[in-house]
């Protein structure tokens, strides 16, 4: 008896795992260990679910029955991973052990909460998932004034959908502008300017230092001495990956759980995709890297060994009063910018000491021009 092809996870790396396996093949063996429901559902769609006025079962595209019975998996949906023994080439859960063929890790992220000091923090809300989701969407319907803590992209997205819905939103994050860590300030101070247009209180270069209950709500104290009266708190600041199951199985975890070019991690048939995996020394959470990791794993999976290769990659910032949309390099290393702006948004280049197009930004009406300096991209690369 052949054993199966064993997957930790429910997200869409692990969904899009099996899809791609089924194109090729529609009988192997595939069991799924998921510790939620188990449906399917397009997890970016969460930062726009409240101007959008929608509920949990609005954003599931195939329940899990429909999933489990439509691509020939056997689901163990709210089903706890307790732990991985590799070379029993097993995992125990619930209790019971499972033997497998191959192990893939779709284990994903989850949201990171900052030390912070004060009896309201175990109140902080995260929106990285369909449950968390189910488990907030009341309170943030029933707030009025909302502070988000981090101005990356996820909390950017999240505070100008809920400023939409017309909440008063505070945003706070420590870098001194918004998208630090993907674009230079010059191209987020417009992003900057959008949000103040729809009300949102922008407070950049501090730090949420306490969140301590008050009788109605939450007093959220800064390191610059602010001080916000707020209903709720939602934590954007930033993903973790999911690896306690692989440090407890001593695999070898950095960031992310480590894998090679064929997402094999450090034990023999145990592989890692998506939000949880270390991949060249980086955890790509976006949807492009977890597509073509699927594509490579696949096949891998199915007795062709296939190595992932990784273009430059296009990301979207889903901010409808402000869209953005990048490739490239576009934070280190660049040795020059040229940028044109006018009444139609912004178009940045950067370039690196070679004179190369490494990356590029585009705004408003100019992201049109992505496609075109997205070829200029791989051309030149």
């Amino acid at each position: 008896m052949n054993l199966p092809i064993v997957i930790i996870g429910s997200g869409f790396a692990s969904y899009q795992l099996i899809k791609t396996i089924r194109r090729t093949n529609t009988e192997c063996d595939i069991h799924v260990f998921t510790c939620d429901e188990g449906h399917d559902y397009n997890k970016p769609d969460l930062s726009h679910v409240f101007s959008k006025q929608q509920h949990p079962e609005d954003l599931i595209t195939l329940s899990s029955s429909d999933f489990s019975e439509q691509y020939n998996v056997i689901l163990h949906s709210n089903t706890w991973v307790e732990s991985i023994n590799p070379e029993q080439q097993s995992i125990t859960a619930n209790g019971e052990k499972y033997a497998y063929d191959k192990l893939v890790l779709a284990t994903g992220s989850h949201t990171f909460v900052p030390p912070f000091h004060g009896d309201g923090c175990e109140d902080i809300l995260t929106l990285n998932s369909l449950k968390e989701f189910s488990a907030i969407q009341q309170k943030i319907l029933d707030a009025k004034n909302i502070l988000v803590v981090g101005g990356g992209l996820i909390g950017t997205e999240l505070a100008m959908d809920l400023a939409t819905t017309g909440k008063m939103i505070t945003l706070v994050e420590p870098n001194t502008h918004l998208l630090a860590n993907m674009v230079p300030d010059f191209i987020s101070l417009p992003l900057e300017k959008a949000c103040k247009e729809k009300g949102i209180i922008v407070n950049l270069s501090d730090c949420v230092q306490a969140v301590n209950k008050q009788e109605q709500g939450y007093r959220v104290t800064t390191s610059n001495g602010h001080s916000y009266y707020v209903d709720c708190v939602i934590s954007a600041a930033g993903l973790k990956p999911n690896t306690q199951l692989a440090i407890e199985a001593n695999l070898t975890v950095n960031r992310g759980v480590v894998v090679d070019s064929k997402l094999q991690t450090s034990a023999n048939n145990i592989y890692a995709l998506g939000d949880c995996a270390e991949i060249e020394g980086k955890v790509m959470a976006y949807l492009q890297p977890i597509l073509l990791s699927a594509n490579a794993l696949a096949k891998t999976l199915l007795g062709t060994d296939t190595a992932l290769a990784l273009p430059n990659m296009m990301v979207k910032v889903k901010t409808p009063n402000y869209p953005v949309q990048l490739a490239g390099n576009t934070s280190t290393d660049i040795e020059r910018w040229s940028v044109d702006i006018d009444t139609q948004g912004l178009c940045a280049k950067a370039y690196d000491v070679n004179n190369l197009l490494t990356g590029f930004v585009v705004t408003n009406e100019r992201v049109k021009n992505a496609f075109p300096l997205f070829r200029e991209l791989n051309t030149t690369n």
